[in-house]
């Protein structure tokens, strides 16, 4: 466990084809099923302190406690996933700690000197922060809100894998977060 930031949560893979790793997780590693929105909606998204209008797919299963998730960027918006790609690089990009108390987390860990980078919010109490962490390939480090309807979601996806057989409907839809 990081001393800083408790357990990681998820791991977050940055991939070129998103239907292809779903399908190979799902099948090769047995890990599923995957809840997969095709343009997740990210308002107050920043990079580097500027704006951008994102359009990013992500697909989320659990193994065990810890959240896989994958993301295919779709346009060439400014992101630390971009410039992971550009590098060259697929795969682990990122580890992500939960919190229910992103304010007084993200405080903390500013007064630790970490820098953040890359930013925005997904639904009510989903916002998230990436810092300025690749000292080493796939060591970038997010803090992601929980504390609402994400959280939910995330519980969710979570209680699906524990009884999913490998084989029933392997990627379904996101569910709604307004209904969470």
């Amino acid at each position: 466990m990081s001393r800083h930031f408790g357990e990681i949560r998820q791991l977050g893979y940055v991939v070129h084809d998103i239907e292809a790793a779903m399908a190979y997780w799902s099948s090769t590693l047995g890990v599923g099923p995957w809840f997969y929105n095709p343009k997740v909606p990210i308002e107050n998204y920043r990079y580097n302190g500027e704006e951008h209008a994102p359009h990013n797919s992500v697909a989320l299963a659990n193994s065990g406690f810890v959240q896989v998730e994958l993301i295919q960027t779709r346009n060439d918006v400014p992101s630390m996933y971009r410039d992971f790609l550009q590098a060259g690089r697929t795969g682990l990009q990122h580890v992500a700690y939960w919190t229910n108390s992103y304010d007084a987390d993200l405080e903390r860990l500013l007064q630790q000197g970490f820098q953040p980078v890359m930013s925005g919010e997904v639904g009510q109490n989903g916002r998230f922060i990436y810092f300025d962490t690749e000292y080493h390939p796939g060591t970038v480090i997010e803090l992601s809100e929980v504390a609402g309807p994400k959280g939910k979601m995330f519980d969710l996806i979570r209680a699906a894998s524990e009884n999913w057989d490998g084989v029933t409907d392997p990627v379904r839809p996101f569910p709604d977060l307004s209904k969470l």
